[in-house]
């Protein structure tokens, strides 16, 4: 199975624009432990970004997850989303369900039942924009945008690609799978301003989930990987789950 001997599976769920590189430094940390880590690539994106089409929907991303657990054989997971990442979580959760034993959304939408991206997005305009162009993408935002710390911009720059506009706009389905889950936390980066991000973490706080604050820029896997390391182990070893006040995370 995919869990190894004496650690946990963790699955990690990367943003727009982003890929499965961008996880690297945490999943380095998690498996020197002895922990198993699978970072994906959505359809369309980084080393995917061949496969970049209007096909592409909200529902192409929620199959990536869903048939990485199913091939994997996944079981008693961490799932963890970053930013657009929790739209195809969220989703995937509907056929996952026993499957993930905790969810970490990292700065990530917490979308409702009957929502889509172009909604809560502050994005919106350009994405009706490119759809109005008949074109399939728009173009990264910058590493300086997202808060990046500076020694590493010029990298993440070169590894961002177009981000598929339909999954944007489609609606999402949610029966409450997510909420399910007995073990749920939110990360919020408190050096990217971001309304979205800052109501998302106000409605999981409200929801019972496990809030956390870390002083980084909007990309925490890349400023901070130690810390969030240790929230993703510190939410899969916890046997207690009691709703508190946001935990500062240094």
């Amino acid at each position: 199975m995919s869990r190894s001997a004496s650690g946990r599976t963790f699955v990690l769920v990367h943003g727009a624009w982003h890929g499965g590189w961008c996880w690297r430094r945490v999943a380095d940390i998690l498996e020197a432990e002895g922990h198993k880590v699978f970072a994906p690539t959505l359809t369309g994106l980084a080393e995917r970004s061949h496969l970049l089409s209007r096909e592409i929907t909200l529902d192409t991303h929620i199959a990536d997850i869903v048939n990485l657990f199913r091939w994997e054989e996944i079981h008693d997971a961490i799932l963890c989303a970053h930013s657009y990442g929790g739209w195809p979580v969220s989703g995937a959760m509907e056929a996952l369900r026993s499957q993930v034993s905790a969810l970490v959304f990292v700065d990530a939408h917490l979308p409702d039942d009957g929502q889509s991206g172009v909604e809560t997005s502050n994005g919106r305009e350009e994405i009706l924009a490119a759809q109005q162009r008949g074109e399939v993408s728009r173009p990264p935002k910058s590493a300086a945008y997202l808060c990046v710390n500076e020694n590493d911009r010029t990298w993440v720059d070169s590894q961002l690609t177009p981000q598929p506009i339909g999954p944007s706009l489609q609606t999402i389905r949610l029966t409450g799978a997510r909420e399910e889950v007995a073990k749920k936390a939110y990360i919020r980066a408190t050096g990217f301003p971001s309304d979205p991000f800052d109501e998302a973490f106000t409605k999981a706080k409200t929801c019972g989930w496990r809030p956390y604050e870390v002083p980084a820029g909007h990309d925490l896997m890349i400023d901070t990987p130690e810390p969030l390391a240790r929230i993703f182990l510190g939410v899969a070893t916890s046997t207690e789950w009691p709703e508190g006040r946001p935990r500062p995370i240094a």
